[in-house]
């Protein structure tokens, strides 16, 4: 039992396919109406093979809708399918547009290897076409005081269906388009193109602004969060403040803030300042000395005067001369006294 299983592997692991796995995207969900673009990556060893899409529940049994050897021989549903390969990336691309309900269904990317033995190389996926309403993004931001655009699908069957758009959890607020497709109020436009897919806008952008929509039409919406970043310092005022530093300042508040500028005592205001400060002390002192030179000028005055005021002559007789005595002080007033 353990030969057979063994020969089965290796035989298996020869063959082309078996040890090769197509890959594509996880199934999807298209609104009616619009288009959808699936990528199959394939194995480099496989660029000159042809590569196919095809629709139905089982691989064996589905029906060809495009191929890379001849994309017009095989049934394109009039020309809503297209294949497109692309080897230098290794993956061949299908796009399917205008999708209906009836488009629903499973598909399958295939690399055609054949032989008896050989079974091609496929991945599928499951293509939901609903009716309804989506979002592109259904996260968008945008800078304070700018603007920023919400695009919102809706299905085929909604086309004359007005549009809305509401903020979340306040029906109050919602706006609809009038029968041209189009609302314009305030900070806020709406436009319908008509055929599948109308752009909110939002302008100058407010900080309340941010917060949870959602776009709708009919019965159906989709969501989107509105993020709005705020401006920064940095963004609204450094250029003019570094231009306005740079024009209009002197060249004393230069010096003060430039971290190579000259020593304070350089400073032609200090110096002025010390000049005048030693020509007030100069002044002060030429007053104090002339007030004190004519002080000392009086008081010498006064003292002579009181000196000529006490020189007393004393009667004498000539008798009294013989007996008499002059004495000379040594004052500044040189008083002499008669004994």
């Amino acid at each position: 039992m353990t030969l057979p299983l063994l020969l089965t592997i290796l035989v298996l692991g020869e063959l082309p396919g078996s040890y090769f796995t197509m890959t594509t995207v996880g199934d999807l969900a298209v609104l009616e109406g619009q288009s959808v673009t699936v990528p199959c990556h394939y194995n480099p060893q496989y660029i000159s093979h042809v590569k196919y899409w095809c629709y139905g529940r089982m691989k064996d049994f589905c029906s060809s809708l495009a191929r890379t050897d001849d994309p017009t021989k095989a049934p394109n549903v009039k020309g809503r399918v297209t294949i497109a390969d692309d080897p230098s990336q290794h993956v061949f691309t299908v796009s399917m547009q205008d999708l209906t309900e009836g488009d629903s269904g499973w598909y399958w990317c295939g690399v055609e290897l054949g032989g008896m033995w050989v079974s091609d190389s496929t991945a599928s996926l499951y293509i939901s076409v609903i009716q309804g309403v989506s979002v592109v993004n259904s996260m968008v931001s945008g800078d304070e005081g700018r603007s920023v655009t919400v695009q919102c699908l809706y299905s085929k069957n909604l086309r004359s269906s007005e549009k809305r758009w509401c903020r979340s959890g306040n029906w109050n607020s919602c706006m609809v388009t009038d029968s041209e497709g189009t609302f314009s109020s305030g900070n806020v436009l709406l436009h319908d193109d008509k055929d599948s897919m109308f752009t909110v806008t939002l302008t100058q952008l407010e900080m309340r602004d941010s917060g949870w929509y959602w776009c709708g039409s009919g019965q159906q919406h989709g969501t989107v969060h509105v993020s709005v970043t705020p401006q920064t310092t940095t963004r609204a005022t450094v250029s003019p403040v570094q231009y306005q530093k740079t024009t209009v300042r002197t060249p004393s508040v230069m010096s003060i803030n430039d971290s190579h500028s000259r020593p304070v005592w350089e400073s032609p205001l200090v110096v002025f300042g010390v000049v005048l400060l030693v020509m007030i002390v100069s002044l002060a002192f030429w007053k104090l000395r002339k007030q004190y030179k004519k002080k000392q000028k009086h008081q010498r005055t006064t003292i002579i005067g009181q000196t000529n005021d006490n020189l007393t002559m004393c009667p004498w007789t000539e008798d009294d001369y013989k007996n008499t005595s002059v004495i000379f002080l040594n004052s500044p007033a040189q008083q002499v006294q008669m004994l």
